[in-house]
């Protein structure tokens, strides 16, 4: 890679390998000045935003930067068994330093592990490590020494033919050794009990101060992590179902039978608004949640959801967990036609609790501009990572595409189209041609090439019919002009929206 790309004339540089990609993640995103200020007070102050626009302006990509500049989770939340009312476990939030303190804990009742030739003679030979015959140790799985082909099982003193048993029992595969033997030993001036466990091809020690945490350890209710200390505070719960948005508890078909089925704690799943807890939920086409958007706006009043069985014909259905924490920044996202289907109370709440942003469409086509255009077109090709980088003779083509589709769809003179998804997909076509071809470097040749062969099927329609009614009423049938559906084609611009 060269030298790195300057806000200087970028056509003096050879191809895109000499853009410098910015590390700041929001400075990545094309000509969404006022929205990317917007997104840093929002991601410092946690606020909510709502972001309206086209697809392909930019809007999942603020959202997604705008999790790296808020703090890390600092809470992990957990669904505890209840034993006297099993249907309703307790949440439990743990702080960072909490989890960090327990998991010392649990590592200190691991206990000491030893080679089990460093452990008393007795203690290795009962818990299957050491031959009794021949003093040869090996696994405890293997129950005939590989040394001497004697069985390693504990003869059994009890009855006459209890040494026979024991034989047999080692030939068939059964084993008489102990998982752990209990002892004593010498300590200052008094004896203190000692275990011995096995522990894979080592043998574990446990001694009394040890045994003690773990008795503590034990008397606690068990416990089921269901949001992470460690997690991404970035969750796309876009077209998420009720389940996924929400949570749920899984089914059991004991129905929680303590003897026979999964106790319901272990069965409970959080949702999405669970998982973005100190972190951003993105909603994009939100409107497409339809009555959900009230769980959505329950959830930012009350910082915390219930999570219960969804499936009324489920034994999870008469679980219930209340009250877990659900506080994150709603990130939504829809596009102008729909800003009217967004429910009245959950956007009173993103604009009394934070901001609305009108995403722009074009920006205007000068120097700085086409400067951004260079940086995005390398941002594209080194996030496909499959694609060679392009000369800028061949990055001024998709530039002039980016004119182009300006002048053409978004009715905008002397600009350069912000609706950079297509544009993507030219890039990434381009270089699927350089590749075939096996070339080092996409040229102008590719991107023409591609521009014929990647043009949308409504400019292509376009192109052939000159409009979308004529190309209904060509290729359709006597009965489909007298539906609804023709209908709504008439209606329909050539620039992808209704009338």
């Amino acid at each position: 890679m060269g030298t790195p790309f300057l806000n200087a004339n970028f056509e003096e540089f050879p191809d895109t390998s000499y853009v410098k990609i910015p590390s700041n993640p929001l400075d990545r995103v094309i000509g969404q000045d006022e929205a990317v200020k917007m997104a840093m007070i929002a991601a410092r102050q946690r606020r909510h935003l709502l972001l309206v626009g086209p697809p392909g302006v930019g809007k999942s990509m603020i959202a997604q930067a705008m999790s790296f500049y808020i703090q890390r989770p600092k809470e992990e939340i957990r669904v505890v068994h209840n034993p006297q009312y099993p249907e309703r476990p307790f949440v439990e939030v743990k702080s960072a330093e909490e989890v960090n303190t327990e998991a010392l804990e649990l590592g200190s009742v691991e206990g000491m592990i030893m080679d089990p030739q460093n452990v008393p003679v007795s203690v290795a030979e009962r818990l299957g490590y050491r031959c009794p015959k021949c003093g040869f140790y090996s696994v405890y799985t293997e129950q005939v020494c590989p040394n001497c082909n004697s069985p390693k099982v504990q003869v059994n003193t009890q009855g006459p033919f209890g040494d026979v048993f024991n034989v047999i029992g080692a030939a068939f595969g059964v084993q008489n050794n102990s998982e752990r033997v209990t002892s004593t030993r010498k300590f200052g001036d008094r004896e203190e009990v000692i275990v011995y466990e096995r522990a894979g091809e080592n043998i574990r020690i446990l001694d009394e101060k040890t045994l003690e945490r773990k008795r503590k350890m034990e008397k606690k209710s068990p416990s089921k992590v269901i949001v992470p200390l460690d997690r991404n505070p970035f969750v796309l719960a876009t077209g998420a179902s009720e389940t996924e948005l929400l949570g749920d508890v899984r089914h059991d078909p004991y129905g929680g039978h303590p003897q026979l089925g999964t106790l319901p704690y272990e069965r409970v799943i959080a949702g999405s608004v669970h998982e973005a807890h100190e972190g951003v939920l993105f909603i994009d086409e939100i409107t497409h949640l339809g009555n959900l958007q009230r769980f959505i706006l329950t959830a930012m009043q009350e910082r915390n959801f219930p999570i219960t069985g969804r499936n009324p014909q489920s034994a999870g259905a008469s679980v219930r967990v209340d009250k877990v924490p659900a506080n994150f920044i709603l990130v939504a996202a829809c596009n102008i036609q729909d800003l009217q289907y967004i429910l009245s109370p959950l956007r009173s709440r993103i604009v009394g609790s934070g901001y609305e942003i009108l995403m722009e469409t074009t920006i205007p086509d000068n120097l700085e501009n086409r400067t951004k255009y260079i940086q995005f077109i390398a941002q594209e090709i080194i996030v496909d990572g499959k694609i060679p980088h392009m000369a800028m003779d061949a990055a001024t083509m998709i530039i002039d595409e980016g004119a182009r589709r300006a002048k053409d769809i978004d009715h905008k003179e002397r600009a350069l189209t912000l609706k950079l998804r297509e544009l993507g997909g030219l890039i990434r076509a381009a270089g699927d041609i350089c590749v075939s071809e096996e070339e080092k470097l996409i040229e102008k040749r590719h991107v023409k090439e591609a521009l014929n062969m990647y043009l949308p099927v409504e400019e292509k329609i376009k192109k052939y019919y000159g409009n979308f009614g004529a190309a209904v009423s060509s290729e359709s049938t006597d009965s489909q002009k007298q539906s609804e559906y023709f209908s709504n084609y008439h209606n329909y611009r050539d620039d992808r929206s209704y009338q």
